[in-house]
C-alpha cells in the first residue's frame, strides 16, 4: 500500500508538472522553433535562417489568443521593418546617419502600423536587413523566415492544444477566499476578549497585504480568460470569464471591506484601551457573526467557480442557508451594540461602523445581488460584442446562440432571483 500511494503521488506531480505555464511555455516553445528551423533550412536561400526559429519562439505563447494576436503583430513588424530598409537600401548605404535615420523611420512607422510591444522589432528587421550587402535577396529570405516561423507558432499551438487555466484561476480565487476566511476568524476571536492596539494594528497590516493576493488572483484570472477565448473546446467561454470576473470583484469589495473593519476594531481599541473592544455578550456574538461569514465567503467562492449545474445549485443553496444564519445574528448584534451605544454614548460611532461593514459585506455576499450583478455584466459584455462583430452576432443568433441562452445557462445564480 505504501508503494501504491508514493507512485500516485508521483503521477499526480507529474500531472501537475504537466501543467505548469513554465513547463508547457519550454516545451511548446521549443518545439516549434525547431520545427521552423528545419522548414526554413530547406525554403529559404540563407544558410542558416535563424529568424525562423527566433519568430517561432517569440510568437507561441501559452494560450491560442496570445499566440493568434503576437503573430499578427510580429509579422507585421517584421515585414514593416523590412520595407522600411529596402526604402533606404535604394536611397542610401549604410552610414552612421543613414543608420540614424532608419531607426528614427522605423519606430516611428512602427508606432503608425500599431504593432504594440514589437514596435522596437520593426527597428531591428530594418537594421538587419540593412546592414547585408545584397539587400533585395536578404530582404525577401526574412520575410519568408518570418512567415514561417509564426505559421509554425501557430500551427504547433493548433495541433498541441493549448491548457485551459481555468482550474488554476479557480483555486487561486478559493485560495484568497480561505485567506479572508482565516483573517475573519482571527479579528473574530480578537474582538470577543481583550484586544491590544498593537495586535488590532497587526490585523490591520495583515487585512492591507490581501491588496497583493487581489493582483495575483486578478493575473491568474486574465491568463484564463485569455485561455477561453478563441479556444474551440470551450462552450460559453463568455460566460464563464464573465462569472469568475464579477465573482473575483465582490470578493475585492469585501477585501476593502474587511480592511476598514480592521481599521474600526484598531480605532476603537485605541479609544478603549485598556478595556476590552466590546462586552461579553456583544463581543461573542461579533466573533459568531465573522465566523458565519467567513464560512459564506468560502461557498461564494466556491460557487464562482463551479461550473457543474449540480455543483452550482448545492453551493447556492449553502450559501443562502449561510446568509440567512448570519444575517440573524447581524440582527442580535446590532440588538446588543444598540444597547452598549446607549450605556456608553461617547463612543457610540466606532460600534455603529463596525455594524455598517459587516453589513456591506452580506450584501455584496447576497445571492439576488450577485444575479443582478451578473446579468448587468452579461448585458454590457453583449452590447460590446454586437457593437464590435455585428455580422458575427447575427450570425451566432441565426445558430441558435442567444442572449436567453446564456442567461439559461448563467445558473450560477439566477435561480434564486
Amino acid at each position: 500500500m505504501r508503494e501504491v500511494r508514493e507512485w500516485t503521488a508521483r503521477a499526480e506531480r507529474i500531472v501537475r508538472k504537466r501543467r505548469d505555464p513554465v513547463v508547457v511555455q519550454t516545451l511548446r516553445s521549443a518545439t516549434a522553433a525547431t520545427i521552423a528551423y528545419v522548414i526554413a533550412l530547406r525554403l529559404s536561400p540563407e544558410p542558416a535562417p535563424l529568424t525562423a526559429p527566433l519568430t517561432a519562439l517569440l510568437v507561441v505563447q501559452v494560450t491560442l489568443y496570445a499566440t493568434i494576436t503576437n503573430g499578427f503583430r510580429r509579422v507585421n513588424a517584421v515585414v514593416t521593418g523590412v520595407l522600411v530598409a529596402i526604402a533606404f537600401s535604394l536611397l542610401v548605404g549604410l552610414t552612421w546617419w543613414s543608420l540614424a535615420l532608419l531607426l528614427v523611420a522605423s519606430l516611428a512607422v512602427g508606432r503608425l502600423v500599431r504593432v504594440e510591444e514589437y514596435v522596437p522589432e520593426v527597428a531591428i528587421s530594418a537594421m538587419l536587413v540593412l546592414g547585408v550587402t545584397t539587400v533585395g535577396d536578404t530582404a525577401w529570405a526574412r520575410v519568408v523566415e518570418t512567415l514561417i516561423g509564426a505559421s509554425v507558432g501557430l500551427a504547433c499551438n493548433l495541433l498541441l492544444s493549448p491548457p485551459v487555466w481555468v482550474e488554476e484561476a479557480g483555486e487561486s480565487i478559493d485560495g484568497l477566499a480561505r485567506r479572508l476566511r482565516q483573517l475573519m476568524l482571527r479579528m473574530g476571536e480578537e474582538a470577543a476578549g481583550g484586544t491590544p492596539v498593537e495586535r488590532a494594528e497587526k490585523q490591520l497590516h495583515e487585512a492591507r497585504r490581501l491588496d497583493h493576493d487581489i493582483v495575483e488572483v486578478d493575473a491568474a484570472l486574465r491568463q484564463a480568460e485569455d485561455s477561453l477565448r478563441l479556444n474551440p473546446r470551450v462552450q460559453d467561454s463568455v460566460l464563464h470569464r464573465v462569472v469568475m470576473r464579477t465573482g473575483l470583484d465582490t470578493l475585492e469589495i469585501c477585501t476593502v471591506v474587511l480592511r476598514v473593519l480592521a481599521r474600526s476594531l484598531t480605532d476603537l481599541a485605541k479609544e478603549r484601551e485598556p478595556e476590552p473592544l466590546f462586552e461579553a455578550e456583544t463581543g461573542a456574538a461579533l466573533e459568531q457573526l465573522l465566523s458565519e461569514i467567513a464560512d459564506a465567503v468560502v461557498s461564494f467562492a466556491v460557487l464562482v467557480t463551479t461550473h457543474l449545474s449540480a455543483s452550482a445549485e448545492s453551493a447556492e443553496e449553502r450559501l443562502a442557508a449561510e446568509l440567512h444564519t448570519a444575517a440573524g445574528t447581524r440582527d442580535k448584534l446590532a440588538l446588543l451594540l444598540r444597547e452598549e451605544a446607549e450605556r456608553d454614548p461617547a463612543h457610540w460611532q466606532l460600534p455603529g461602523a463596525v455594524l455598517t461593514e459587516v453589513n456591506r459585506i452580506l450584501d455584496e455576499l447576497d445571492t439576488e445581488h450577485r444575479t443582478r450583478r451578473l446579468f448587468e455584466e452579461l448585458d454590457r459584455v453583449s452590447r460590446e460584442q454586437r457593437a464590435r462583430m455585428p455580422r458575427l452576432t447575427r450570425l451566432r443568433e441565426r445558430l441558435g446562440v442567444t442572449e436567453q441562452l446564456w442567461r439559461n445557462r448563467a445558473g450560477f445564480g439566477g435561480r434564486s432571483r
